[in-house]
């Protein structure tokens, strides 16, 4: 018999910018809204979103309005987004398990068509 899995799901936005690093030189600065999509769960049965959310978005708000090759994550790591969705990942379920929730999957998506993804199986 299968057992049920119950988990949050929050929807996040940001509008940051970077520019691909190539091996002859970076590619043009231009801007996205980043869609973040964290699936998650608790120790508890219940999770106050609001609590959750605001831990979620102490993170983003880092990368909002940004130019990511700036920042010290990314100064030497390419600010792709598979590198934005690992950093986002290791940040954001830290945060979360030190409030009591387990990160069970991230998806980052730079455009609407698609996404990059890092899934914790147990």
């Amino acid at each position: 018999m299968m057992s049920k899995q119950r988990t949050y799901k929050i929807k996040s936005y940001v509008n940051a910018s970077h520019a691909v690093r190539w091996a002859t030189g970076s590619g043009k600065q231009h801007n996205h809204t980043w869609e973040i999509t964290c699936e998650l769960h608790t120790v508890d049965q219940m999770v106050a979103f609001f609590d959750i959310e605001k831990i979620i978005h102490q993170t983003l708000d880092t990368l909002s309005g940004k130019f990511l090759n700036d920042l010290p994550e990314f100064k030497t790591v390419n600010p792709t987004v598979e590198n934005v969705t690992e950093y986002l990942f290791d940040k954001i379920s830290a945060t979360l398990k030190a409030n009591g929730a387990e990160l069970l999957r991230i998806e980052v998506s730079d455009s609407p068509t698609r996404s990059y993804c890092i899934d914790v199986s147990n």
